[in-house]
């Protein structure tokens, strides 16, 4: 019969409130867990405390804290959730006490003998957050080979809901580093993918134009002769795209000429207007603008100002069906111009707002999608708006329309002519 010491337990419990209130001081999420480990492995007068955590891309328990010496090799260790007893107490969500797990089938050994040393009994609670089981906190072998009790049991379950918020923590840390080294691992090859295809793609492709232009003057018979203008209508649709991905890779790598002078809007409307009055008609569309009373200049790059407008116009146009409108306008405001785009076309998701000036972002849309493109066009607006210190925006409801805002500043007309590298 074991004597019970009134003394020796209150003592126990209050060295158990001191450490969970110095836990709660820690901000080092993986020194949180080695003192929930040293203090288990202290109160319960055990040999060895282990904190395992689940982890999900393994489907294992893997050891978070444990022995210091054996940090190392105890980092290599998984357990299996099925079959093994502490992979029970995790599926099961329920503690164990277990007097000598040599004789359960259920018993991982891969540690004890990493370890060298023999299991004669084991406790093990897991690790509970809002109902959700992530882990298991085990002790090993309570001195003088006594039986661990319920006074045991209480220690590491106190200690356990300490751990399992820093636990999660940790968990939490690591899918958000690997998620952030996945994206950049993807955001690389985009780039790498755009500077190849910008690259690669455009000598071949001029020699296509070149010589399917070249051929059509020689064709005299309208049969092949429609067939080269569709030849040499999808290689123009293709060399659109080619210069979209070079305007990127442009952006990317910081290789932008910047070429400021005086910009006069008034021209550079009714200029991006002309090109696209043939599609306009084209699709039965009324392409209209609306000017300013007074030629405003502002300084900027004019032929990248107009590939970004140019862009807005095209779009409004494709989305906008037969007998639609679509305005161009330009606005006074106090320090600002403000360019609008405006379609009364098939609109844009209120949830894909925020992401249409992504790369590569398309609406995905069985109206949108049956347009093509690789959604590169926004994205190069976006970014050639950013080069004149300008914003970009949009306000759009579908099946209503869409209205695409440009706000540049009035900048002063000094330092103009110049040529600048964006590095």
């Amino acid at each position: 019969m074991t004597f019970f010491d009134p003394t020796a337990y209150t003592k126990r419990l209050e060295r158990l409130v001191e450490v969970c209130r110095n836990l709660g001081k820690s901000e080092d999420v993986e020194h949180l867990l080695q003192q929930v480990v040293n203090a288990a492995c202290a109160l319960t007068g055990c040999q060895y405390t282990y904190l395992f955590v689940y982890e999900q891309e393994t489907d294992l328990l893997k050891i978070s804290a444990g022995p210091v010496e054996h940090r190392d090799t105890l980092a290599r260790i998984r357990v299996p959730v099925e079959k093994s007893i502490t992979g029970t107490v995790f599926q099961k969500s329920r503690p164990v006490t277990i007097p000598n797990p040599q004789s359960d089938p259920r018993f991982f050994r891969d540690i004890e003998r990493a370890l060298r040393y023999t299991t004669q009994a084991i406790c093990a609670v897991p690790l509970i957050f809002r109902g959700k089981t992530i882990g298991v906190l085990e002790a090993v072998n309570k001195r003088d080979r006594l039986p661990f009790d319920e006074d045991d049991l209480l220690i590491l379950e106190t200690l356990a809901s300490q751990a399992a918020i820093a636990a999660l923590s940790t968990s939490l840390m690591e899918e958000t580093r690997n998620a952030y080294e996945e994206a950049q691992e993807l955001e690389k090859m985009k780039n790498n993918f755009i500077a190849i295809a910008s690259h690669e793609l455009r000598t071949p492709l001029g020699l296509v134009l070149g010589h399917a232009t070249f051929l059509r003057e020689l064709i005299s018979d309208d049969q092949h002769r429609n067939q080269v203008d569709i030849i040499i209508r999808n290689a123009t649709r293709l060399k659109v795209i080619i210069e979209e991905l070079s305007n990127v890779n442009g952006f990317i790598n910081g290789s932008v000429r910047y070429h400021a002078k005086l910009i006069h809007l008034n021209d550079l409307i009714q200029k991006i207007c002309a090109q696209h009055k043939e599609k306009a008609a084209q699709n039965q569309i009324n392409l209209q603008y609306i000017l300013l009373e007074q030629d405003i200049q502002i300084e900027g790059d004019e032929e990248k100002l107009s590939i970004a407008v140019g862009n807005l116009v095209k779009n409004a146009l494709t989305f906008t069906n037969p007998h639609g409108h679509v305005t161009v306008a330009l606005e006074m405001l106090p320090g600002f111009i403000q360019i609008s785009v405006d379609d009364d076309g098939i609109g844009i998701p209120s949830h894909e707002l925020s992401k249409i000036f992504e790369r590569f972002y398309q609406v995905q849309s069985h109206l949108t999608r049956q347009h093509g493109g690789m959604g590169l066009g926004l994205s190069v607006t976006k970014s050639m708006v950013e080069l004149h210190k300008g914003q970009i925006w949009v306000e759009s409801m579908e099946g209503k329309g869409s209205k695409f805002f440009i706000l540049l500043p009035i900048a002063s007309s000094s330092n103009l002519d110049t040529q600048v590298f964006l590095r």
